[in-house]
Protein backbone atom coordinates (compact mmCIF):
# COMPACT_ATOMS: atom_id res chain seq x y z
CA UNK A 1 0.00 0.00 0.00
CA UNK A 2 1.84 3.58 -1.14
CA UNK A 3 1.89 6.31 1.22
CA UNK A 4 -0.26 8.45 -0.56
CA UNK A 5 -3.00 6.20 -0.86
CA UNK A 6 -2.43 5.75 3.39
CA UNK A 7 -2.11 9.51 3.78
CA UNK A 8 -5.81 9.65 1.75
CA UNK A 9 -7.42 6.89 3.43
CA UNK A 10 -6.82 8.46 6.67
CA UNK A 11 -8.08 12.53 5.87
CA UNK A 12 -11.32 10.57 4.37
CA UNK A 13 -11.58 8.44 7.70
CA UNK A 14 -11.86 11.50 10.02
CA UNK A 15 -12.83 14.88 9.42
CA UNK A 16 -10.74 15.79 12.85
CA UNK A 17 -7.10 15.03 11.11
CA UNK A 18 -5.81 18.23 9.25
CA UNK A 19 -2.94 18.50 6.37
CA UNK A 20 -0.59 18.56 9.27
CA UNK A 21 -1.65 14.99 10.22
CA UNK A 22 -1.20 14.05 6.89
CA UNK A 23 2.14 15.49 6.36
CA UNK A 24 3.04 13.82 9.65
CA UNK A 25 1.84 10.38 8.57
CA UNK A 26 3.85 10.87 5.44
CA UNK A 27 6.90 11.58 7.16
CA UNK A 28 6.27 8.86 9.53
CA UNK A 29 6.07 5.99 6.87
CA UNK A 30 8.81 7.16 5.06
CA UNK A 31 11.39 8.44 7.92
CA UNK A 32 10.09 6.39 10.98
CA UNK A 33 13.51 6.92 12.67
CA UNK A 34 12.22 10.55 12.60
CA UNK A 35 10.45 12.37 15.76
CA UNK A 36 8.02 14.65 13.57
CA UNK A 37 5.65 15.61 16.30
CA UNK A 38 7.18 19.00 16.55
CA UNK A 39 5.31 19.80 13.09
CA UNK A 40 2.08 19.27 14.69
CA UNK A 41 2.66 22.83 16.60
CA UNK A 42 4.53 24.65 14.13
CA UNK A 43 2.58 23.72 11.12
CA UNK A 44 -0.10 24.43 12.92
CA UNK A 45 0.88 28.11 13.87
CA UNK A 46 2.32 28.31 9.96
CA UNK A 47 -0.56 27.07 8.31
CA UNK A 48 -3.12 28.69 10.86
CA UNK A 49 -1.07 32.23 10.34
CA UNK A 50 -1.72 32.14 6.33
CA UNK A 51 -5.22 31.43 6.52
CA UNK A 52 -5.48 34.32 9.15
CA UNK A 53 -3.46 36.58 7.14
CA UNK A 54 -5.89 35.52 4.23
CA UNK A 55 -9.36 36.52 6.33
CA UNK A 56 -7.98 39.65 8.19
CA UNK A 57 -6.64 40.82 4.48
CA UNK A 58 -10.44 40.46 3.38
CA UNK A 59 -12.22 43.20 6.76
CA UNK A 60 -8.71 45.23 5.73
CA UNK A 61 -10.06 45.90 2.02
CA UNK A 62 -13.18 46.72 2.56
CA UNK A 63 -12.10 49.82 4.29
CA UNK A 64 -9.44 50.28 1.23
CA UNK A 65 -6.31 49.30 3.08
CA UNK A 66 -3.42 46.75 3.03
CA UNK A 67 -2.62 44.83 6.34
CA UNK A 68 0.73 47.13 6.75
CA UNK A 69 -1.65 50.15 6.22
CA UNK A 70 -4.44 48.81 8.79
CA UNK A 71 -1.07 48.46 10.93
CA UNK A 72 0.56 51.84 10.40
CA UNK A 73 -2.56 53.51 10.98
CA UNK A 74 -3.70 51.26 14.08
CA UNK A 75 -0.39 51.95 15.96
CA UNK A 76 -0.86 56.08 15.13
CA UNK A 77 -4.47 56.10 17.09
CA UNK A 78 -3.26 53.47 19.74
CA UNK A 79 -0.55 55.98 20.35
CA UNK A 80 -3.25 58.30 21.95
CA UNK A 81 -3.89 62.14 20.90
CA UNK A 82 -2.36 63.95 19.25
CA UNK A 83 -2.04 60.74 17.40
CA UNK A 84 1.37 61.45 15.79
CA UNK A 85 4.51 59.38 16.16
CA UNK A 86 8.21 59.80 14.75
CA UNK A 87 9.24 57.59 11.86
CA UNK A 88 11.70 55.77 14.03
CA UNK A 89 8.81 55.24 16.87
CA UNK A 90 6.22 54.04 13.85
CA UNK A 91 8.87 51.66 12.49
CA UNK A 92 9.79 50.11 15.75
CA UNK A 93 6.21 49.81 16.63
CA UNK A 94 5.30 48.36 13.59
CA UNK A 95 8.42 46.16 13.40
CA UNK A 96 8.96 47.69 9.56
CA UNK A 97 12.60 49.37 8.82
CA UNK A 98 12.49 53.06 7.93
CA UNK A 99 13.29 52.33 4.69
CA UNK A 100 10.29 49.99 4.12
CA UNK A 101 8.30 52.41 6.17
CA UNK A 102 8.41 54.96 3.49
CA UNK A 103 5.84 53.63 0.35
CA UNK A 104 3.25 53.26 2.96
CA UNK A 105 3.59 56.82 4.73
CA UNK A 106 3.53 58.25 0.93
CA UNK A 107 0.52 55.95 0.24
CA UNK A 108 -1.46 57.08 2.93
CA UNK A 109 -0.46 60.43 3.25
CA UNK A 110 -1.63 60.50 -0.67
CA UNK A 111 -5.15 59.08 0.77
CA UNK A 112 -5.09 62.11 3.09
CA UNK A 113 -4.92 59.72 5.92
CA UNK A 114 -1.98 61.06 7.40
CA UNK A 115 0.19 63.61 6.95
CA UNK A 116 3.70 64.73 7.98
CA UNK A 117 4.55 67.50 10.08
CA UNK A 118 7.71 69.05 11.52
CA UNK A 119 8.69 68.02 14.69
CA UNK A 120 8.79 70.79 17.20
CA UNK A 121 11.45 69.67 19.55
CA UNK A 122 13.69 68.97 16.51
CA UNK A 123 13.36 70.86 13.81
CA UNK A 124 15.18 68.93 11.51
CA UNK A 125 12.71 65.81 12.31
CA UNK A 126 9.21 65.00 11.44
CA UNK A 127 6.31 63.73 12.93
CA UNK A 128 3.58 61.29 11.62
CA UNK A 129 0.44 62.17 12.04
CA UNK A 130 -3.14 60.80 11.75
CA UNK A 131 -5.46 63.35 9.98
CA UNK A 132 -9.30 63.16 11.35
CA UNK A 133 -10.02 61.44 7.75
CA UNK A 134 -7.56 58.61 9.47
CA UNK A 135 -8.82 58.32 12.71
CA UNK A 136 -12.24 57.81 11.40
CA UNK A 137 -10.97 55.29 8.67
CA UNK A 138 -8.96 53.33 11.85
CA UNK A 139 -12.03 53.70 14.07
CA UNK A 140 -14.57 51.88 11.44
CA UNK A 141 -11.71 49.43 10.16
CA UNK A 142 -10.70 48.47 13.98
CA UNK A 143 -14.13 47.54 14.78
CA UNK A 144 -14.57 45.45 11.53
CA UNK A 145 -11.35 44.11 12.41
CA UNK A 146 -12.69 42.85 16.18
CA UNK A 147 -15.49 41.66 15.08
CA UNK A 148 -13.55 39.08 12.58
CA UNK A 149 -11.37 38.08 15.39
CA UNK A 150 -14.28 37.38 17.24
CA UNK A 151 -15.71 35.12 14.24
CA UNK A 152 -12.11 33.75 13.80
CA UNK A 153 -12.41 32.24 17.52
CA UNK A 154 -15.65 31.72 17.91
CA UNK A 155 -14.86 27.85 18.16
CA UNK A 156 -12.86 28.30 21.00
CA UNK A 157 -14.04 29.16 24.96
CA UNK A 158 -13.01 32.28 27.01
CA UNK A 159 -10.96 30.11 28.92
CA UNK A 160 -9.46 28.00 26.02
CA UNK A 161 -8.53 31.18 24.27
CA UNK A 162 -7.12 32.55 27.22
CA UNK A 163 -4.94 29.04 27.50
CA UNK A 164 -3.75 29.43 24.15
CA UNK A 165 -2.59 33.32 24.38
CA UNK A 166 -1.08 32.55 27.51
CA UNK A 167 1.16 29.64 25.92
CA UNK A 168 1.61 31.59 22.85
CA UNK A 169 3.00 34.18 24.93
CA UNK A 170 5.81 32.11 26.17
CA UNK A 171 6.52 31.01 22.43
CA UNK A 172 6.76 34.09 21.09
CA UNK A 173 8.79 35.33 24.11
CA UNK A 174 11.11 32.26 23.74
CA UNK A 175 11.48 32.70 20.33
CA UNK A 176 11.64 36.86 19.68
CA UNK A 177 14.86 36.69 22.12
Amino acid sequence: MSSHFLVSYIARMSRSLDAVDAIEAQWRLERPDLDSSPMSVIGRISRLAALLEHELDGVFARYGLAGCDFDVLATLRRSGAPYRLTPTELSRSTMVTTGGMTKRLDRLEASGLIRREVDPRDRRGKLIALTDEGRELIDRAVEGHLENEERLLSSLSRSERKQLAELLRGMLLAVDR
